[in-house]
């Protein structure tokens, strides 16, 4: 017997519409999208029916209906980064805890990155990961494989035997690639096989040099009991009776290390942009977090957007020409050989300021960054030069958070600071953020998924847009509890994720 699932009762919201209305479900695909006010199962229940007749199932089927309850019905989030520390680092994160929280946090899709232990950096240990997590029956995961392998900066050798279909990002995340040849080389390599090529851009000299100072101050911070993710409110009473003179040095320590980090972004995001353009790959800037890196992305995007323009006026004039002369025109090969520049921003870079107490203590690579270049990070989004939101979901334990590890939790707060920062506070639509979470997302990794649109793969998100709630890291399903969002109000939360069609996450 046929089974098809009817959700409806919902707002049905991706980048394309913003109506009422409900959607059935069958084997694993949207099959059909009704529009209208379907408060009750008995007349969508019914055009559902008809559907299924067309389709010749007669009367071997059964619907599952699902009410939405009037909340909000998108395709599930994509994540094209996050860090599931698995193999090697379980009691920071595993598989089992990682996909509970990307299903917590409405995602569908998540990409994993390699820095594990050992690190990701064949085929086939990339593939049984897959594997791994398809039996856990949550959220769909994609496993990258290392640029070089076991991070060594030298070895590509392994890229070789890389598929596309299952491995579609190759990263050094964690780190960049020191050698600008090694990185051309690796480049080229995925531009062969139309692998993505992710980048921390991070000048590896310059991190090294920020270091020292990031020690001193989070010795400074650990003998005054102050935390690493930014938690501690500057009116605390715990912050009133903290010395002056050591909340001055940590943050004179924390400022001169930022500085440096920002010249190592930009710097590294220029490189890795003009050797893409060499390569004719297809580089995702990851993490893109200041004003100067960003424009890099706008200025390589426009003169992309002007190559196209002129190629296209150049064909035109030659396709007149051969009018003209009575003669066959023949297209040239269009210039730019497959050379493609896309970047991410993070919602922890979206919605906090690192040079206010207390974020400028919240430790994450790249740093948070000035209010400068927060609000260009938003306008990037909002003009197009932005293509994603990230998460870099960084779990840790609360010890190496406070020893100074990178990194927040983030799967499970993204979409109420997305939805929070960008459409309430900066007047986005639902439909631009849907196409920042799943509709380009899905297009950028080649999947049939981020639209409500029969055919497409039935991962969806129900979410209550106009929830508010309490960020509280003890309820979260990950391992990872640091958070600088701990104890915010955020507005819009995620109720149940369905994969296939089958809810997988109820709240």
């Amino acid at each position: 017997m046929t089974k098809a699932t009817l959700i409806y009762n919902v707002q049905l919201l991706d980048e394309s519409m913003d109506v009422a209305g409900a959607v059935l479900i069958v084997d694993k695909k949207i099959r059909s999208v009704f529009q209208g006010y379907f408060t009750k199962a008995e007349t969508v229940t019914d055009f559902a029916k008809a559907i299924l007749g067309e389709d010749g199932y007669g009367q071997d089927y059964k619907i599952d209906l699902y009410d939405g309850r009037g909340m909000t019905l998108t395709p599930a989030f994509i994540d094209m980064h996050v860090h599931m520390r698995y193999p090697g680092q379980s009691a920071k994160e595993d598989l089992d805890s990682g996909l509970h929280a990307a299903a917590a946090g409405g995602y569908g899709t998540v990409v994993a990155m390699p820095n594990t232990n050992p690190v990701v950096s064949s085929y086939e240990m990339a593939l049984q990961i897959e594997k791994e997590a398809a039996e856990i029956g949550l959220t769909n995961l994609f496993q990258t494989v290392s640029i070089t392998k076991d991070f060594d900066g030298e070895t590509l050798s392994h890229l070789n035997g890389i598929d596309r279909k299952y491995i579609p990002v190759i990263t050094e995340d964690g780190r960049d690639v020191l050698s600008s040849a090694v990185m051309l080389e690796g480049m080229s390599i995925a531009a062969e096989k139309g692998i993505i090529v992710s980048c921390h851009s991070e000048d590896p000299t310059l991190a090294v040099a920020a270091k020292p100072h990031r020690q001193e101050a989070l010795k400074v911070m650990k003998a005054v009991g102050l935390s690493a993710w930014g938690t501690n409110s500057s009116d605390s009473d715990e912050m009133e009776e903290i010395d002056e003179n050591a909340i001055n040095k940590i943050d004179l320590e924390l400022t001169k290390a930022n500085d440096i980090l920002v010249l190592a972004e930009d710097t590294a995001t220029v490189r890795n942009i003009m050797l893409a353009k060499e390569a004719g790959c297809h580089v995702h800037i990851a993490h893109c977090s200041t004003a100067t890196s960003m424009n890099a992305v706008r200025m390589a995007k426009n003169e992309l957007y002007d190559e196209a323009l002129d190629y296209a006026a150049d064909e035109a004039d030659a396709a007149y020409q051969a009018f003209e002369d009575k003669t066959d025109f023949v297209p040239t090969r269009r210039h730019g050989n497959g050379f493609k520049v896309t970047c991410e921003v993070t919602p922890h870079h979206l919605a906090l300021c690192g040079t206010e107490e207390p974020f400028i203590r919240a430790l994450v690579n790249p740093p948070l960054r000035s209010e400068d270049d927060r609000v260009a990070l938003i306008e990037a989004l909002r003009d197009g030069t932005a293509d994603v939101i990230s998460t870099d979901h960084a779990p840790h334990t609360l010890e190496d958070k406070a020893s100074g590890s990178p990194g927040f939790t983030g799967l499970e707060t993204a979409y109420g600071i997305c939805n929070t920062v960008l459409v309430k506070d900066n007047q986005f639509s639902p439909r631009r953020l849907s196409q920042l979470m799943s509709g380009t997302p899905a297009r950028l990794l080649g999947l049939k998924k981020g639209l409500l649109k029969t055919g497409y793969d039935a991962d969806l998100t129900l979410v209550n847009s106009e929830e508010d709630w309490i960020v509280d890291s003890r309820m979260f399903c990950s391992k990872g509890k640091a958070t600088p969002f701990e104890g915010m109000k955020l507005t819009g939360k995620v109720h149940a994720l369905f994969i296939d069609g089958r809810k997988v996450f109820d709240r």
